[in-house]
């Protein structure tokens, strides 16, 4: 197996070990009467009705993996999920609708209002079992009074191209919506409720993942202006989101639910499989391979041309204590960097990391990096991600690309496609951060 080849397999070993059917039967157990989800048992034969609602890439594995576990006592289910991403289910008790992602679209409010109303009816004897994985925060969306979907459109637009951290795109998202930040719950009376959650974050924080629709919101109306005002977005956001959110900070609209909030007492939220699964699967792999695997962090956030030369840097670094003959060197990496966008090139962050990583290796024999989303989408495009190593960029000049003008055009999807690197592995169903892969020998 060549190195190309080798990092492949350990990248699909990634993926693998977030897949949501198997996370999903970690999780969540039926026995009779008894349902187990994490460490806590819900007596079913004291519960009338269970409703299965959802939001996110990985929402049809996740429902599939639901109706099997609940059978008959499943009642009825909404999930919304992107588009491309449905499949069968066995009962039709589940209705699975398609929406628009990495921005919000009509299909996401529709969706949005029939998932609410699907669960609007429940009482303090019913249980809804909420499938939440990454993508949700486009395809959950039901914006504040005042503002309108074109708002939250632009919004969102103008926050994916400033390079603003997930945590704080996420207080924006909150703050301008009927359902993010914990005001789901709101939507289904005194209903008990278990959340199962595939994180997408770095940190796997629960407030964050799907901008938080079930998790108590720890940021503020002064926390998301603060947002606004730090990265210079006043000029750019849209006039009825600025009016919201300034409102806000004034008391004047209520704020998101606290964790004081006696609701959440009901609310069991649990991360069923994260960045670490995939990045610990994805040693494993290394290591079956022959590698000496090595895990840097799963924690990795930045801009990524800027991390990508920390990556080959660290592994410069560990690889001059590595003895020329022993077995070769496997790092891998996970996390969620960002890209300010100032070219007008075509890209994702982990095609852009790959591309910067090209030339940072440059020259390096027996050294390549791969760098892909786990959900198979990166950015507004039909790549994961994209290979490079040590001749990547002599490669490209044969025939006439400039690495470095490719980069500052932030058209990265341009210029791996024309060499035949891009990593293409289609619609994955599943989503846990980016992994990255650096092998040396």
């Amino acid at each position: 197996m060549n190195q190309r080849q080798s990092a492949l397999a350990i990248f699909r070993a990634a993926i693998e070990a977030a897949n949501p059917r198997l996370a999903m039967a970690h999780a969540l157990h039926r026995d009779g009467h008894s349902l187990r989800a994490g460490g806590r048992n819900y007596d079913l034969q004291h519960i009338d009705r269970v409703f299965v609602i959802g939001f996110g890439k990985a929402g049809t594995p996740m429902a599939q993996a639901a109706e099997q576990v609940l059978g008959e006592r499943l009642t009825r289910g909404w999930v919304t999920v992107k588009y491309g991403h449905t499949g069968p289910l066995a009962t039709g008790r589940i209705h699975l609708h398609e929406a628009g992602h990495p921005l919000p679209d009509n299909s996401s409010l529709r969706g949005t209002q029939s998932l609410c109303d699907c669960i609007a009816e429940a009482t303090a004897n019913d249980l809804i079992v909420c499938l939440i994985s990454g993508g949700g925060s486009a395809l959950l969306e039901l914006p504040a009074s005042g503002v309108s979907l074109d708002d939250v459109r632009a919004m969102n637009d103008v926050l994916l191209r400033s390079g603003v951290p997930i945590h704080e795109v996420n207080t924006l998202r909150k703050h301008v919506s009927q359902v993010k930040g914990g005001q789901l719950v709101r939507s289904a009376g005194r209903a008990r409720w278990i959340s199962l959650i595939l994180s997408d974050v770095v940190g796997s924080s629960r407030d964050t993942i799907a901008s938080g629709p079930t998790a108590p919101d720890a940021s503020t109306f002064e926390h998301a202006l603060d947002v606004i005002d730090r990265h210079r977005l006043r000029s750019r956001l849209p006039a009825r989101i600025l009016t919201h959110i300034d409102r806000g900070a004034r008391g004047e609209v209520p704020d998101t639910p606290k964790a004081d909030d006696p609701m959440f007492a009901r609310v069991q939220n649990l991360v069923i499989a994260d960045n670490a699964t995939a990045c610990q699967f994805a040693i494993g792999k290394a290591q079956s391979l022959g590698y000496r695997a090595v895990l840097l962090s799963t924690t990795l956030q930045g801009e990524a041309r800027d991390v990508a030369g920390s990556l080959v840097a660290a592994a410069r670094d560990i690889a001059a204590t590595h003895q020329p003959s022993a077995q070769p060197l496997c790092i891998v990496a996970g996390g969620e960097t960002t890209v300010t966008v100032r070219g007008n090139g075509k890209g994702g962050r982990n095609q852009e990391l790959a591309l910067a990583g090209a030339l940072a290796l440059a020259g390096m024999s027996r050294a390549l990096i791969l760098s892909g989303g786990t959900d198979g989408n990166d950015g507004p495009t039909d790549a994961a991600g994209a290979l490079a190593d040590g001749e990547t960029t002599t490669r490209a000049a044969r025939i006439g690309l400039d690495a470095s003008a490719f980069l500052a055009n932030n058209d990265a999807y341009t210029f791996f496609a024309s060499l035949g690197d891009l990593l293409m592995t289609g619609p994955t169903n599943t989503n846990v951060n980016d992994v990255m892969i650096l092998l040396i020998g």
